[in-house]
């Protein structure tokens, strides 16, 4: 009940700094309460690639997404952006995901693809593999087109990878963590990796995979994801 008292209270506080606009309409939309069953929740699984790891100068070269509804995978609701960055692209960036500066001139601009990215986020969950990376990235697009950072609630399925590790007493090593190692030791399907919108699939399947676990007699409030 804390986190929903917070996480909302933290939405309204962003919305009223916002006068209108996609970011805006999207705070107006509460966010969903940590003690619903997640079976009943609707959520986005996103994937970005980038010219580098640094939001403060790195740029978003294209984002993939998918959504989950009724714990199932929702193809339709598919979505792939391919981004025109402002600078060149980085030789080793290109190297990892095949972004090359000819594809990325054909992208569209952040400006023109973010409101409808807002609305397809707008009241669900995000779902990412490293979450953290995706939040500072669109926390900084946030920033510099809106003037003010990116809120939702995430879960994170690299960190129920690692907590499940632990739990069982497991040694790993960081690069055992990684969403196509993590995807092995559920026996899922190897994905083309450093693709944005496989990627965004396969952290969907994993979170499916992960969500499995639960006793599915009981209900499986959000908050054992947080």
């Amino acid at each position: 009940m804390w986190a929903d008292w917070s996480m909302n209270l933290r939405r309204k506080r962003l919305l009223g700094q916002l006068s209108g606009g996609p970011l805006h309409d999207y705070y107006q939309q509460p966010f969903a309460s940590t003690r619903a069953d997640c079976r009943s929740l609707e959520f986005i699984a996103l994937d970005l690639e980038t010219t580098g790891l640094d939001p403060q100068k790195d740029e978003i070269l294209s984002i993939g997404l998918v959504g989950i509804y009724h714990q199932q995978i929702d193809l339709g609701s598919a979505r792939h952006y391919l981004l025109c960055p402002q600078q060149a692209i980085p030789e080793q960036s290109a190297v990892i995901h095949h972004i090359t500066d000819d594809k990325a001139a054909c992208g569209a601009t952040l400006e023109s693809i973010f409101p409808e990215l807002l609305v397809q986020l707008a009241g669900k969950v995000l779902i990412a593999h490293h979450a953290r990376f995706e939040m500072q990235f669109l926390s900084r697009v946030c920033q510099t087109l809106y003037g003010t950072g990116f809120l939702i609630p995430v879960i994170d399925t690299q960190h129920i990878a690692k907590r499940t590790l632990e739990r069982h007493n497991q040694t790993f090593r960081p690069q055992e963590l990684r969403l196509a190692e993590c995807r092995q030791r559920h026996q899922l399907p190897h994905y083309r990796l450093h693709n944005a919108l496989s990627d965004a699939l396969a952290a969907a399947e994993l979170f499916l995979v992960q969500l499995g676990q639960y006793d599915s007699n009981k209900p499986i409030s959000l908050k054992n994801f947080l």
